[in-house]
């Protein structure tokens, strides 16, 4: 070994071979094959990342994925190919190689760039080495005047839109990782927004609100329980809107179609996210910043043991999206997991700042568990996810900054990100196919880029002065009763465009003999572009008074919203059934509730929505038939459909089933507009995209 180390010198000549210190960790042997495969499993990640902050052509984050694959075969094939940059490996060609004292070689340039990263294992074995390769800049060594040096640069395979953006970023800009430098006290280092003039958007723009009561005539009579359905519908997406992109903009005073968003994605890079699925979280992460306009801004928060701004709140330029997608592909895998240190850093990036854009939000993603906040389970007791979330972000506050949680992989906490993204106002998904995170990243901004109604509150006011407002069903939105029932609010916040919300009201009727008008809806909100405050007046509320009954069919429109409203109480139901360990009951509620939908006016008339929260149901109940796969799939999906349901807005199951069975969505143009491009690799927003049909959602239905 000591003749090869002499002859790695030799060829190199200013590289140096580091002789790592024995630690009691090396000489210990409990635990170690494990900790071998998760560094093993880290250096091949952040190998592929050191190549990519290198003056190479990056690595795919496709890389890793195939590494892990070659690096099951072992050995010849290693001998003759670097198993980081999968080029050959010709002794006397040029190339400087290294063979550690696994026997396992590399090329010189490869493995240097990955210990610099903090690699100490071999990416093929997982063997710990005691011995290192360690590369010093030629150029800080050569004398003035004596010329440069050739390099081999390594070729590799060329990729997707996501690649096509990286290898934008210069060459110069590559030459060494991301540093990170120490934060400051404050995160008020914001870059200042763009100047931006509105555009003409018009009358139109405005929420159209309906209402529908159970039936058109009621007997004379008094009714305890009549329901009112109340309707909403943002306005729509321009086309710039579906885009996902602001109008270019590269001169002050340019209009804008959209209002621009500040975004800050928290992403869990503890040492479970090594090889694949940190090769993917990169790759999802370069769609979004391709897809983010130059009046958008974004800061990315790493976090494991503990968490890190990697940049402030930046403008994505053509430049900052070059140093954005810097900094993402140089993350690596390692250490545990701390949520709320993840989320105190970002909610501080977003109190701090100095600027605001009107649209604020986070979007968190993680694959483990808090190992650093929650106490560990005592009887059986539910733990306080409540200290998770900063006071700052919660729902009941002005700023209202959802936290939209990401759950990926089966082993990821989903009680605790359905809890933080409840108590701030987001949408809990559960990425169960590693595959689709790129989709659900695409989904969720879809939706972000296209806000168009802000801090929106509906009033409900009754007219006779018999009638009273005895419930809203309102799900997670925040709604009252008041004045002894004679007036009623709903919290609604903001909607995307098209987006559609539903609430049912019942209100008892005294007896009347006349035509009787029950109640007058209204709404005000905030126009999200324009930053104009509107007030819209909904129609009153009637309805005729017969002395004998009349056989009519209930509302359509009621039935359907009531049959919803049924199953999310059914599915949190089933979900306390099932973690008080009684799965047999939740399946039973489950069942009770399909027997229910499947009697009702709009099942028997083949309404689409009844039929996809028939097979949801079905579903959710399949996932629980034992504690293990209840365990592994079956909460996260709950929850999951509990969110979408509850807030009235869609989430990422990663269901296979077939689009006409898929569970209801909630999704708007823009966000199937912005899925296809994800499914169809879209090299650039302005580029054609053919339509196909999304793998995880279905195209949104008339409600």
């Amino acid at each position: 070994m000591e003749g090869v180390w002499r002859k790695a010198k030799r060829a190199l000549g200013a590289s140096l071979c580091v002789h790592l210190p024995a630690v009691a960790s090396d000489r210990e042997d409990g635990g170690a094959s494990e900790r071998r495969a998760s560094d093993a499993l880290s250096s091949i990640d952040s190998a592929a990342a050191a190549h990519a902050s290198a003056p190479t052509t990056p690595a795919a984050p496709e890389a890793a994925a195939a590494l892990l694959r070659r690096s099951k075969s072992g050995g010849k094939s290693s001998k003759r190919m670097c198993a980081i940059c999968f080029d050959s490996m010709k002794p006397g060609h040029g190339q400087a190689l290294f063979t550690a004292e696994c026997s396992h070689m590399f090329h010189f340039h490869c493995i240097s760039s990955s210990v610099k990263h903090g690699n100490h294992v071999c990416p093929v074995c997982r063997a710990k080495w005691k011995e290192i390769p360690f590369n010093r800049s030629l150029s800080s060594i050569v004398p003035r005047g004596r010329g440069g040096v050739n390099v081999n640069q390594v070729r590799l395979p060329q990729q997707d839109g996501y690649m096509a953006l990286l290898r934008q970023v210069p060459n110069r800009q590559r030459e060494g990782p991301v540093l990170v430098t120490s934060e400051p006290a404050d995160f008020n280092d914001d870059e200042p927004l763009q100047k931006m003039e509105a555009a003409n958007i018009g009358s139109s723009r405005t929420v159209e609100i309906k209402t529908y009561s159970e039936f058109s005539a009621i007997q004379q009579s008094s009714q305890d329980d009549f329901a009112v359905l109340i309707h909403l519908k943002a306005p729509y997406a321009n086309p710039e809107q579906v885009t996902g992109r602001s109008v270019s903009a590269t001169s002050v005073g340019y209009p804008t179609s959209r209002a621009p968003v500040d975004l800050v994605t928290v992403l869990d890079v503890s040492g479970s996210m090594a090889g694949t699925k940190l090769a993917l979280l990169k790759r999802a992460m370069g769609f979004v910043i391709q897809h983010l306009g130059p009046s958008d801004r974004l800061s990315v928060i790493a976090f494991s043991s503990t968490a890190r701004r990697l940049f402030h709140l930046r403008r994505m330029s053509h430049s900052g999206r070059q140093q954005a997608l810097q900094a993402v592909n140089s993350l690596g895998a390692s250490g545990g997991t701390n949520i709320a240190d993840a989320l105190k850093k970002a909610a501080k990036v977003i109190e701090d700042r100095s600027h605001q854009n009107p649209v604020c939000s986070i979007i968190l993603l993680s694959d483990g568990q808090d190992t650093y906040n929650i106490p560990s389970n005592i009887r059986g007791a539910r733990p306080d996810y409540s200290s998770l979330v900063p006071s700052s972000i919660l729902n009941h506050t002005f700023r209202l900054v959802p936290v939209h949680g990401f759950g990926f992989g089966v082993d990821h906490d989903s009680d605790a990100l359905h809890s933080i993204a409840e108590a701030s106002g987001g949408t809990f998904s559960f990425i169960e196919d590693e595959g689709v995170i790129q989709d659900a990243f695409a989904q969720c901004i879809g939706g972000l880029l296209s806000v168009v109604v802000q801090n929106m509150q509906v009033n409900v006011e009754c007219v006779h002065p018999g009638v009273q407002l005895r419930c809203i069903k309102s799900g997670s939105y925040l709604s009252k009763v008041a004045a002894h029932g004679r007036n009623g609010s709903i919290d609604v916040g903001h909607l995307y465009a098209d987006e559609e919300r539903d609430f049912l009201l019942s209100v008892s009727l005294p007896h009347c003999r006349e035509k009787t008008t029950l109640l007058k809806v209204a709404c005000a909100y905030r126009d999200s572009l324009t930053n104009e405050d509107i007030k819209i007046q909904g129609d009153e509320v009637t309805v005729l008074r017969p002395k004998s009954p009349i056989s009519e069919p209930v509302c359509m429109e009621v039935d359907r919203e009531r049959n919803r409203v049924r199953a999310a109480d059914a599915i949190e139901a089933a979900r306390a059934a099932a973690e008080r360990g009684a799965l047999s009951d939740a399946v039973s509620i489950l069942e009770d509730c399909r027997r229910i939908l499947s009697e009702s006016f709009s099942s028997r008339s083949r309404d689409r929505l009844c039929m996809a929260l028939d097979a949801e149901l079905r579903e959710m109940q399949e996932r629980m038939a034992n504690r293990q796969r209840y365990e592994a799939s079956g909460r996260a999906y709950l929850l999951s459909g509990l969110s979408s349901h509850s807030w009235q807005r869609a989430t990422a199951r990663g269901d296979s089933t077939d689009s006409d069975t898929l569970v209801y969505s909630y999704q708007t143009p823009s966000m199937v507009h912005m899925l296809q491009r994800s499914q169809n690799h879209c090299p650039s927003p302005q580029g054609p995209s053919q339509v196909q049909q999304p793998r995880i959602l279905v195209k949104p239905q008339p409600r």
